[in-house]
Formats: structure tokens, sequence, C-alpha cells
């Protein structure tokens, strides 16, 4: 049975296949990857979260027109997270856009995956469809069993821990509003058809959990 770091070293060899790629610079790169999501700052945007990206979009893969790109914006969407900033995206694009020059990777797709990572800002995905399978991956979370859910949310308090209560119940109760606003969480078909009710139902119990 695969361990997590196995089985990310796995997704890291083959995200790169398609790449001439030198094998001591990937190695490389990769430890940094695995050091950034272990940081113990980190709660829940871990390696089990890029794990769980993982697996969500191997479900998803028949609908990306670009899967190494989606692959490569997982690994990075992350890699710099701080509760406290609020350009962490844009740092995460430029890390990426840094780390992913280093081994040689065209520019055509350092540009889609700068795109892809920037786009998890706001979780809008617009209509590339590409955006569209990573953000509902990223949120695949959502839609957890109300256990899982709730240690999820539990492990976002403390990244936030810094934060008073009062305040966190207010800014975390907007942001989970804002997605029941939407008209659909979830952009692909399978995970709307299979995912969204469960979701909806998660973030209404987060709220009332919150405001009690």
């Amino acid at each position: 049975m695969l361990t997590e770091k196995n089985f990310l070293f796995y997704e890291w060899q083959h995200t790169l296949q398609s790449f001439e790629v030198e094998k001591a610079s990937a190695e490389q790169v990769f430890t940094n990857l695995i050091q950034a999501y272990s940081n113990p700052s980190r709660h829940y945007h871990t390696l089990k979260h890029i794990s769980s990206v993982f697996h969500t979009i191997q479900s998803l893969q028949a609908y990306t027109q670009d899967l190494a790109a989606v692959q490569l914006a997982t690994w990075f969407h992350d890699i710099i997270y701080d509760t406290q900033a609020q350009d962490n995206e844009e740092k995460s694009a430029e890390y990426a856009c840094e780390s992913l020059s280093s081994l040689g990777i065209p520019l055509s797709c350092l540009t889609k995956v700068k795109r892809l990572i920037l786009n998890t800002k706001h979780h809008q995905a617009d209509d590339d469809i590409d955006s569209q399978v990573l953000l509902d991956a990223d949120l695949a979370i959502l839609a957890t069993n109300p256990v899982d859910y709730q240690e999820y949310a539990h492990a976002i308090r403390q990244e936030y821990a810094w934060m008073s209560d009062s305040d966190y119940i207010q800014g975390r109760t907007q942001v989970l509003e804002r997605f029941l606003q939407r008209q659909r969480i979830y952009c692909t078909p399978l995970i709307y058809d299979k995912s969204e009710q469960s979701a909806r139902a998660n973030l209404q119990a987060e709220i009332q959990r919150l405001n009690k």
C-alpha cells in the first residue's frame, strides 16, 4: 500500500512524464514542495489536501484539455499559504513559474499553470474547463461526510488561530454564504451531480454552528 508521500512522488513523476526533465532537479523541486506543505503552521492546506485533490482529478481527467497543466497547478496552488496575507495565489503562481522554468517546462505551459493558480483566488473558473476541474477538485472537501467536514472546518479555524472568535465567525460566515449564493458551487457535471447538494448542506450546517 502506497504511503501518502510515495503516492505523491509517483504523481510528481507522472506529472512530469510528458516533459524532458532532469531527474535530480525534479527531485529537488519535489523536496521543496513536501517541505512547504509539511509546515507545522498548516492544518488543512497540507500534503493530505494535495493528495485529495489529485484523487479527485483522476476521476475528472476525461474533462481536461491540458491535464499536465492542471496537475502542475495542483502541486503549486497552495505552495505559499499565509492566512494573514492577501496575495498567496499571486506568490504561488510566481513560485510555480520559477520552479517549473528551472525544470525546462515550456513557457506556454507555465502561462496556463499561472492562470489556473490565479483562478483559485476567488474560485472562479469562467468557461475554462481546466480551471473548472481544478476548482472542483479543490472544493471537493465541501461535500465530504459531516464528520470529515467538521474536521476540515476545525483545521481551517486552526489556520486562523490568530483571529478572535468574533472576527473569524464573521469572516468565515461571509465566505460560506458567498458559496451558497452561487447558482452552482461545482462546474463539472460529474461533481455537480454527485456533490452539489451535500456541499450546500455542509455549508449551511457550518454557518449554523458558527452562529450558535
